[in-house]
């Protein structure tokens, strides 16, 4: 007789934060504009590189990339807090590489934040740091075996 074992899904978390919950001042730009840890469980199966993607849908001019981190190692399972060693940073729409946190306009009200974690089938995407968002989503197109996510809200006053 086989025993099924129902699969556990690709995931993502943090300890600072729960997913739809309030990211804590300390990662925004009212705080230390440092990136919240970040773990995951349940890679996908030949999986080769991972990619991060954080955004905000709710700004007044379109969706604004706060961080691109691409060729994060297969192995790896966590991005420990104000990580900059792991991966190779793209940039953001502050114009910078790395990470940049919720800022949204004061009285704007509250702001969701998507991290976005993809597992590749690629051991890397061949970018350069500072790699622009859309060089990085082109290099993912038709090579991504999975994608878990995790929402932070974020309201300046």
């Amino acid at each position: 007789m086989t025993v099924e074992r129902e699969m556990e899904s690709f995931s993502l978390s943090s300890p600072a934060f729960s997913n739809n919950e309030t990211i804590p001042v300390r990662y925004t730009c009212d705080g230390e504009d440092r990136s919240p840890e970040l773990r995951w469980n349940n890679t996908p199966a030949n999986t080769r590189s991972l990619v991060l993607i954080v955004d905000d849908p709710d700004a007044p001019r379109g969706t604004f990339t706060h961080w691109v981190l691409f060729d994060v190692p297969h192995t790896t399972q966590r991005l420990v807090e104000g990580e900059t060693d792991t991966g190779v940073q793209g940039s953001n729409d502050f114009g910078r590489t790395g990470y940049g946190g919720p800022c949204p306009p004061r009285g704007h009200g509250p702001h969701r934040y998507f991290f976005k974690l993809y597992a590749l089938d690629l051991p890397s995407l061949g970018l350069e740091e500072g790699a622009s968002r859309s060089a990085v989503e082109a290099k993912m197109s038709g090579h991504i075996l999975g994608e878990a996510q995790l929402v932070g809200h974020y309201e300046r006053r």
